[in-house]
């Protein structure tokens, strides 16, 4: 099985026939979501329930892990101990986890975060944290994936029943990492396409460096090759969900509809559409 998502879905004019029911009209369009914002503060209850209320019985979501339980801030701003993070996060999402509307819990580790027996040890942490939920972990420092890692990278993925994140982006120094098409997870495997901005994804200063890192329209060649690796990563999961996150251009909705379409994909339970599908036709 494979299906279709985007990062967000306030990014997405091509999708959007109601600036108020942004959301609603995402749903007509694809099964789940990736969302980002619960990675810079973890959402109110409110939150939660109005994202459940407002989306089909089968539509899921992909809530990124809050900055503090990546490691990109200190837990110490935000709570009185780790352990308590961790539990309001599990307690914020529980109406979701309830009705089976997670895919996954994305942990999207930073840079720094370089693989090290103190590193391998916090990813037990996150295991135990999180007990049997799904986890998807993504990373960012090349050294998980260097000849003597690898293997033993994907190995541990395995053996604490993690989601392995397969990743499209720029091969930058310091900061990226390559493209291992290896599943870990017999439920699931993750394909984060970042785009390739090259110049983009090396500069990170400034106020815009997010929008100028993810300004990408894949080719039809490039989503030709990507369909051949998903179809050879469905051998090995359940389901591959592809997150397309080259957002700023408005490219991302675009490419979806793209590899939708060359992987000849139908999705069903989704929100009814309030306009025809063949708006899109001229952008395939």
């Amino acid at each position: 099985m494979i299906s279709i998502g985007l990062t967000g879905w306030s990014d997405h004019d091509l999708l959007t026939v109601r600036k108020s029911k942004r959301l609603e009209d995402y749903c007509s369009h694809f099964p789940f979501v990736e969302l980002d914002t619960s990675f810079y503060a973890i959402p109110p209850a409110k939150n939660i329930f109005s994202w459940i209320e407002k989306t089909p019985a089968a539509f899921q979501f992909i809530p990124k892990a809050f900055q503090a339980m990546t490691l990109h801030k200190d837990w110490l701003k935000f709570f009185p101990t780790e352990e308590q993070m961790f539990e309001h996060y599990i307690a914020i999402f529980e109406p979701m986890i309830t009705t089976n509307r997670i895919k996954t819990f994305l942990f999207q580790f930073p840079p720094y975060f370089d693989c090290t027996k103190e590193h391998v040890q916090y990813l037990r942490k996150v295991r135990q944290y999180m007990g049997e939920l799904p986890i998807a972990i993504e990373f960012r420092h090349s050294s998980w994936y260097s000849d003597t890692n690898k293997e033993n990278t994907l190995a541990f993925l395995t053996e604490e029943h993690f989601i392995h994140t397969v990743v499209d982006q720029p091969q930058t120094p310091g900061n990226s990492v390559p493209l291992i098409v290896n599943g870990t997870n017999d439920e699931l495997t993750l394909f984060r396409l970042h785009g390739q901005n090259y110049e983009g994804w090396l500069d990170a200063s400034g106020p815009n460096w997010r929008e100028k890192r993810t300004l990408y329209d894949y080719s039809s060649s490039e989503l030709d090759d990507f369909a051949t690796l998903i179809r050879q990563l469905e051998k090995e999961s359940k389901e591959v969900a592809v997150i397309f996150n080259n957002n700023s251009g408005g490219h991302a909705a675009k490419n979806a509809k793209q590899l939708q379409k060359k992987l000849q994909l139908t999705f069903d339970h989704l929100a009814p559409q309030q306009t025809e599908l063949n708006l899109f036709e001229e952008d395939l």
